[in-house]
């Protein structure tokens, strides 16, 4: 399932993040998944959220710079070479990867993939067609 995710453009300042998270917290919007990538002057936080369209109008108006990309999740076995038959399976159907971030559910015993590829629809295709569990913000 293709899912909706947030990119928030961050200045590293100090409180950035606090603030942020008080828009969501104040919208009642639920963080499911997040990343955050960063170089000295800046970052770029990415989140899978329970309300991408109500949090990025919440996130503008309140001054950030927000876009919404979509990206696909996937549940895999929490076992050593679990991501990669994932991997090697979108290799295999030349299917690249731009970023990917994960974490994992204890309970469950399944890790969760956010994945950013080039072509979305073919391999959520493909990783169902294979026995992976293609998920959506709300299984997360």
């Amino acid at each position: 399932m293709i899912m909706n995710q947030l990119s928030v453009f961050v200045e590293n300042k100090r409180g950035r993040l606090a603030e942020i998270t008080k828009v969501l917290k104040d919208h009642q919007i639920d963080i499911r998944a997040l990343s955050i990538a960063d170089t000295k002057e800046f970052g770029i936080l990415r989140l899978i959220v329970d309300k991408p369209d109500e949090a990025a109008e919440a996130l503008k108006k309140d001054g950030f710079t927000v876009s919404i990309t979509k990206v696909i999740g996937i549940g895999i076995d929490d076992q050593p070479g679990g991501l990669n038959a994932a991997m090697e399976l979108l290799t295999r159907y030349e299917i690249s990867v731009e970023y990917m971030y994960a974490f994992i559910s204890r309970s469950e015993k399944t890790a969760y993939v956010i994945l950013r590829v080039a072509d979305n629809e073919t391999a959520t295709r493909i990783l169902s067609e294979n026995g992976f569990a293609v998920m959506g913000s709300s299984d997360i």
